[in-house]
């Protein structure tokens, strides 16, 4: 098994403040999650979308797949990835998050390959960010154990695992601004999203 190989996006959740399907956002024209698949396959051998919603990827060459624990939250996404992805370590990221930075990627590679850890994710103060991170194989029985406690945070079960963090200082070097952790939950954000990107296209 490859060491590295496969990104996964999450494509789950309710939507309930974007006030459509998340799934569905577009960005100047082209669906987003269109774009995640196309960058993240400059880097990764395996794309794989986790969704309740598989009518929406009809034809799509990429791993379509479900949760298998149902209703659990995040979790159940990273775990339903995890299960049916063909290298040790799978990179996560979400449907609403635009921004994905490449060579952020390729650091993180670069921090855990050859190690024994259970995954790597960023801090944000003291707190952490579950996406744009590396997971685990070995991690699928400690969700699995977790969720039948019915813990569902990704934090809680990060703290008892052996895991390699990533400073926001050192973040920050590739993304002052926080934006490749930038997620579009309401239509606001993402009327001020694609404002910003216009406005930079605007001014090339």
């Amino acid at each position: 098994m490859k060491e590295f190989g496969t990104a996964v996006i999450l494509a789950g959740g309710k939507s309930s403040r974007m006030g459509f399907d998340k799934q569905l956002l577009k960005i100047n024209e082209r669906r987003l999650i269109d774009s995640l698949r196309r960058k993240l396959s400059k880097l990764f051998d395996e794309i794989i979308v986790v969704t309740n919603k598989s009518e929406y990827y009809l034809g799509f060459s990429d791993k379509i797949t479900k949760d298998i624990i149902v209703g659990k939250g995040p979790l159940s996404g990273i775990h339903a990835g995890l299960t049916v992805a063909n290298s040790h370590y799978v990179y996560f990221i979400a449907c609403d998050m635009p921004n994905i930075n490449l060579d952020y990627i390729q650091y993180m590679k670069s921090q855990i390959e050859g190690a024994n850890v259970k995954a790597c994710v960023t801090k944000y103060g003291e707190w952490i960010e579950p996406f744009n991170a590396f997971y685990s194989k070995g991690i699928i029985e400690d969700i699995e154990e977790h969720l039948t406690q019915n813990r569902r945070s990704v934090n809680s079960l990060l703290s008892k695992l052996k895991v390699h963090y990533i400073e926001e200082e050192k973040a920050r070097e590739f993304s002052p601004n926080w934006d490749m952790f930038l997620n579009l939950n309401t239509k606001e954000e993402l009327y001020d999203y694609l404002k910003t990107i216009n406005s930079q296209n605007w001014g090339r």
